[in-house]
């Protein structure tokens, strides 16, 4: 079976829907929050030109997801899958980012938990590749189960701190 990246998954708190280019305005409004990004690696994504850039690699990416409140119908962010291999039976959650008005953990615990129950249907293991220095983000990602398991660097050379979920270990 072929991993659908790009699924529609409705929870009670929120939707997540494919992310298309009429979105980019609605998003670029949450995202040029500069306290979002205040200890992602790409601290000045905030900025119009730098935006851009991540908004059309999300939309290249086949995978990128916006999140929509169901009481307000209002954009408060988005997800995407990345790189999923079938052989190893892995897929990468990342690239999240939530108005600050939704932080606390509801919004990010329901946003995951639909993000991960939808991959458990094709792969054993979710990734989570993230910065050594975004603490909140460690935090969010072992509030959902997530366990420090190594590093990995990207292509540029840049490591990431490693947190993995296994269906096994994932409440139904």
């Amino acid at each position: 079976m072929t991993f659908d990246a790009q699924p529609t998954l409705t929870g009670d708190l929120l939707q997540l829907r494919p992310l298309q280019i009429e979105d980019y305005n609605d998003l670029y409004a949450v995202a040029s929050d500069p306290l979002i990004w205040e200890q992602h690696p790409a601290s000045d994504r905030y900025e119009a030109t730098v935006f851009q850039k991540f908004f059309q690699d999300a939309l290249d990416s086949g995978g990128a997801l916006i999140a929509v409140d169901n009481n307000t119908n209002g954009v408060i962010g988005s997800s995407r899958y990345h790189g999923y291999n079938e052989a190893a039976s892995e897929v990468e959650i990342g690239w999240t980012f939530l108005a600050r008005s939704h932080w606390g953990g509801l919004y990010n615990g329901e946003m995951k938990r639909l993000m991960l129950q939808h991959a458990f249907r094709y792969v054993d293991s979710v990734v989570f590749l993230i910065g050594p220095e975004n603490w909140r983000s460690q935090r969010a990602v072992e509030k959902i189960g997530g366990v420090h398991d190594g590093s990995r660097k990207d292509p540029s050379g840049m490591e990431s701190w490693l947190y993995r979920i296994r269906a096994a270990n994932f409440p139904r």
